[in-house]
Formats: structure tokens, sequence, C-alpha cells
């Protein structure tokens, strides 16, 4: 670091965490214009000129405040909108001198790991696969799929065999952009992936919907096939023309079953009974892994049969797991086990499948292999940790607590990226603040991060607090990673309703992480996360009348109107936590769909596995695994989260 910005981060320190050590929770009070000074009003919109790549507003933006307190951000945004056109695409004619200064001047920090990221794109573009290769090398986080991408590709450049490689990596087309499909298109080229591999990318990229990048995909077979418009555009047209003798014909009746299933998978299922005689065996079952994944999404209490055609059969990753959630909801065990079996290593290690694996293997009366399995993810804090434990008997318990001292908490204030980090969560820039914040916690021990955060919650920066705590692997600090501000209030209004306070804690950990201001991007608010419509709704139910989008954000109006809709839901749902939980994130009327879709009661971890949506899924495990530790926390006894989440019944 030179001595010149080690000042200002020095200054930017001692300047804020005195003010923050004073002002408590204002730290977390989103700013308005007239709290912010002239300066950081532009940098504000600098920043925004950059997000645009509008390289001429951010150089004009930029110029106008020369000497603003952190000069590395005012840079690195005048730089980078100089590097990607306005579609975010690289440029291929980016200037380089001022990338490479910028990464000599800053080189060790969290934004030259920006820069580098942005940097390693257009090289990646421009096939400059030596300057490339010299800075990946010392690319720290490389956590970008389309970086890896084009790593690939230089490594194959060299002459090496990436296929698998690559095959492993290209699971989540949403993460592709340009780099990804350059390195299809160059593996195609190279012969190291076949037609076959081609074509299954563009199942997967029609399967999640990525039309276009779909159809870039299959510019890498070389000439796109005639007839390929028609057969992801009016799918039942091609199929009904029949399946032709040639390769390619099969390969495009895949893709309009895929895209045909997306729309109506019973109308699939359908068509399969006419053209599936014209599919090779290995072909039918990916067609029947399409059709069944798609019916699972839509809660089809066909999809298991359906997928119990597709054994064998190369599918997405979400198609694997969906087939398995699809056996879990049939209660068919020997499929849940087989299916499991069939997915890729990477994903078989994720927890969720080691532990319904585990079950599986249980069910059948193996279990001296299923407890083997469950031991291998009981000692997690998580979700499928947790149940894991209880199926070997243990129940949620709190770890003996780490305590660290004032000093080492005081010398978490002398790191200069928290020091930036609090400027930025000041101005309300979430993530360039938790760029600076995470970025000093790489490598430190369990005493460092439960030390930096103690100095996160002296600050009244609680999701710091949570995010750092829930780092460390063997010392830990539960009060910490479960902190329970506004005491008095949440049990108040909790009580009042006859709710649990850990649920309601456990509701709003997951919510907001305890930020006072958070906002999502649909509107939602406060503490609880509240919709400006529901929080009126429930306002008036309570007598209080409308209310202002401040006093919905107030600390005290957001918990009650936050702790009531959650105890309405409840009542609503037969008091289950599953149910109430899910209506809260995804609103009642989804939940109630899902049930609806039953053929038989299920256990409340099948139930929430099996969620359609994603978000609300994850929400679901997280809330009631929050849940379980601050009852364990605030009744100091063990719990059973398996007992919380119940069964669910049609």
């Amino acid at each position: 670091m030179s001595n010149s910005l080690f000042r200002v981060y020095r200054a930017v320190t001692l300047t804020l965490s005195a003010a923050l050590l004073v002002a408590g929770t204002a730290a977390c009070a989103a700013p308005s214009d007239d709290t912010l000074s002239g300066d950081d009003q532009t940098f504000i919109q600098l920043r925004e000129a950059a997000r645009r790549n509008d390289a001429a507003k951010a150089a004009q933006l930029a110029a106008s405040i020369p000497n603003y307190p952190v000069p590395s951000y005012v840079e690195y945004f005048q730089i980078k909108p100089q590097l990607f056109d306005s579609a975010g695409h690289a440029r291929l004619d980016a200037p380089d001198a001022p990338v490479q200064s910028f990464l000599q001047r800053y080189d060790g920090q969290a934004i030259a790991d920006r820069m580098r990221n942005d940097y390693l794109l257009v090289l990646g573009a421009r096939h400059d696969w030596r300057n490339f290769d010299d800075q990946y090398k010392r690319f720290v986080l490389d956590d970008d799929t389309q970086v890896k991408c084009y790593a690939l590709e230089s490594r194959a450049a060299r002459g090496e065999n990436v296929a698998d490689a690559a095959r492993a990596l290209l699971v989540e087309p949403k993460n592709y952009g340009d780099a990804c499909v350059d390195l299809i298109t160059a593996l195609a080229m190279n012969q190291q992936f076949t037609s076959d591999d081609v074509w299954q990318q563009i199942r997967f990229a029609f399967e999640q919907n990525y039309t276009t990048l779909g159809s870039r995909i299959a510019d890498a077979l070389g000439t796109r096939p005639a007839a390929f418009d028609q057969a992801t555009s009016v799918p039942p047209l091609y199929l009904a023309n029949g399946v032709g003798p040639d390769p390619v014909s099969h390969q495009l009746a895949l893709v309009a079953l895929v895209r045909l299933a997306r729309n109506d998978p019973d109308q699939a299922a359908s068509l399969m009974t006419t053209v599936g005689a014209s599919l090779s065996k290995q072909e039918q079952a990916i067609a029947w892994g399409e059709i069944g994944y798609q019916g699972a999404l839509k809660r089809s209490p066909l999809a298991s049969v359906w997928y119990q055609k597709s054994a064998n059969a190369p599918l997405s990753n979400p198609a694997y797991e969906w087939r398995t959630r699809a056996a879990l909801l049939a209660g068919d065990w020997p499929m849940v086990r087989w299916s499991i079996e069939q997915m890729p290593p990477s994903l078989r290690d994720d927890p969720a499948w080691v532990y319904w694996h585990a079950r599986a293997l249980k069910q059948s009366g193996n279990t001296l292999q299923a407890n083997q399995e469950f031991e291998q993810i009981a000692g997690q804090f998580s979700f499928y940790g947790q149940l894991a434990g209880e199926e070997l008997g243990q129940r949620t318990t709190i770890p003996p607590r780490t305590t660290v001292s004032d000093d080492e908490i005081s010398a978490m204030s002398k790191i200069p990226g928290f020091a930036l980090a609090q400027r930025f969560y000041a101005m309300n820039l979430r993530l360039e603040g938790n760029r600076e914040w995470n970025w000093p916690l790489r490598g430190m021990t369990d005493r460092q991060l439960l030390a930096a955060a103690q100095y996160g919650k002296r600050l009244d920066m609680l999701d710091r607090t949570v995010n750092t705590a829930d780092r460390t692997k063997a010392e830990h600090d539960f009060t910490l990673r479960y902190p329970s501000p506004y005491r008095e209030t949440v049990v108040r209004y909790a009580q009042s309703t006859g709710l649990d306070v850990e649920w309601a804690y456990g509701l709003i950990r997951q919510e907001s992480r305890f930020i006072t201001n958070a906002r999502s991007s649909v509107g939602a608010g406060g503490l609880m996360q509240l919709m400006p419509a529901t929080a009126q709704l429930v306002a008036k139910k309570l007598g209080l009348g409308p209310i202002s989008r401040e006093q919905m954000h107030d600390i005290d109006m957001n918990i009650q109107l936050g702790t009531s809709y959650l105890a309405d839901i409840y009542g609503s749902f037969d008091d289950s936590a599953v149910l109430a939980t899910a209506g809260y994130n995804a609103g009642p009327g989804r939940p109630r769909q899902w049930r609806q879709s039953l053929t038989q009661p299920v256990e409340g971890a099948i139930f929430a596995e099996t969620i359609p949506f994603s978000e609300t899924r994850e929400y679901v495990k997280n809330v009631l695994s929050n849940t379980t530790y601050y009852a364990a926390l605030f009744e100091g006894k063990p719990q059973s989260l398996k007992k919380r989440l119940g069964y669910v019944a049609p």
C-alpha cells in the first residue's frame, strides 16, 4: 500500500470509527441527499455511470471530485466503463495502460482484484492468453464463471484437454455470458467437445429459458440446422412432422421436447408416445428427464412416473435434483437412492443429497452405512447438518462460546478495509461496503473473525457481525451468529400474537440481517421486510389506520406489523411453521397451491425441499434452522428441528 493511500485509509478509520461508535444505529440509516455532501452525491452518480458503462459521463463526474477521499474507487469507476460497452460486452479496443497502472498502484486491495476480474474478461475476449495467464494467477477471489471459462480456453489453446473440466464447470447457463459461449465454440472447433456436448449445452440453456443463449451456443455447431428456429419456436409443429433418421433431427426433437415440456409437460409426454419410438433409448431417457423436470416444477403427480423412465440419462443439475425431489414427494425411497447415485459427484456431495441418500439407505434397512453418511454432515451448522444430527440421536445445541479480549477487538479498528467499508455503509453502498469488509477476512483465524464480528457489533453493523461470525470453523460465539437486538420490542409483539420469539428472530435474521433500512428489489422494507401493501393491510387490521413509508420502516412499527402478519398466516395454515414461513416469503396463496398438490402427508423437511421457487425453498430452510438455534440459545437446552418442521398434509 502506498503511503499516501494509507494516510487516506487511516484518516477514514479515525473519523468514521469515532463517528460510528457515537452514532450507533445512525450507521444503518439510509442517507438522504441532504445528509450527504455534494462530493458524496457526485460519487454515487459516478458509481451509477460506471454501472451503465457510460464512459463519457463517468469521466466528467470523476473530474469534478479530484480530491475525493477514496481515490481508488473514483479511478476504478472512471476506468471500468472504458472496458465494456453499454450492453456489458468486453471492448476489444479497451485501454491497457490505465488498467495496468491501477493494478500496480493498488495491488493487494479488494478494488484491485475487482479491476483484475474486469480486465481478465477483456483479455479473454481478445484471446490474449499470455497476458490473461499472467493476470489470472494473481486473481485472488476467482469467483467469476466467465473468467473460469476463459481460463479453460487458455489451457485448451496450449494443447491441454479440458473437456471434463469444462463439462463440470458448465452447469449454470445464467452465468455463461460471452466467455462460456466462446469456450464451447473453441472446444467444438478443436474437437474436445463432440456435437453431443454442444447439443447438451443447447438443451440446458433452453431448459432454463435462456433462449438467446441457446441460439448462440447452436452457432458452435458450425452451421445452425435449418429447422432449428421451428423446433425452438413452434415445437408442436416440428414434432408433428416426425423425427428424421439423421442425428441432427434427433437432437432437434429433444430440444423441441424441452421447449414444449416447459410450457406443457402433459402435452410433451403425450407426444412422446408418437415420437419416442424414433429416438434411441438414451434419447428417450433424456426426453423423459426433461418432461419429468418441468412436471416436477409444476407439482404434477405424474412427475415421478415420467422421471422413472430417465434412468442413466445425462441431465442438468436442476433436473437431477428435481428427480430426487419428485421421488421424495411420491415416497419412492428406492428412486430417491438411485437418483442421487446417478448425480455427478460434485452435486452428490451437497449436504442435502448426502442427507436424503442416507435416509433412503436407512429406509432400506442399511442403518450402518446410513449413519456413516449422516456423520459426514452432522457437524455442520445448517439445516441438513441439524437433521443429520437428529438421525444420530443428537439435537441442536449451542457449541461452547469463545470470547475475545478488548485488545483483539480494538485491533480490528486499525484494518483499513473495515474503515472504508464503514464509509460505504454510511452512504448505503452495500455492495462496495461488503467487498471491503470481506476482503480482510480471508485467512483470519477463528479468534480474529470473532474479534471482527464483535467490532461490527460495536458499530451496530449486525449484518457484518452475523456474516463474519458465520465463518468460524472450530471456535464459535453463537451470540454473534444469532444476535437478538430490540429484544424487549420483539418479545412484546411476539407474545401479544402468540408467536415464538425465536421464530420472529429466525425470520428477521434471514430477511434483513438486522439492517434497519434494508430494502429489497421488489420494494419490501424494514427489519421484517414487509411489502408496502401488506404493511397497510396489517396496520388497518390492527386499527392503526394508513401508515407512511417512514412509519413502516420504524423499528417498533415494523416488528409489530411483521409479527402480526406472520401470526395470522400461521393460524391460517393449521399452525404449520413450514407453510407459514413459505407464505411470508412467497405470499400465502402459493403454499396453499403447493399443499393442494400433495397426494399424501409428507415430512416438513420434504415439503420444504420440494418448494418450486428456489428463493422460497432456501428461505424456509434457513429461517427454521435459524429458529432452532435461537431456541437453543434462549432456552438453554437441546432443540429438535424435525419436530418444528412437523408434517404437511394435503
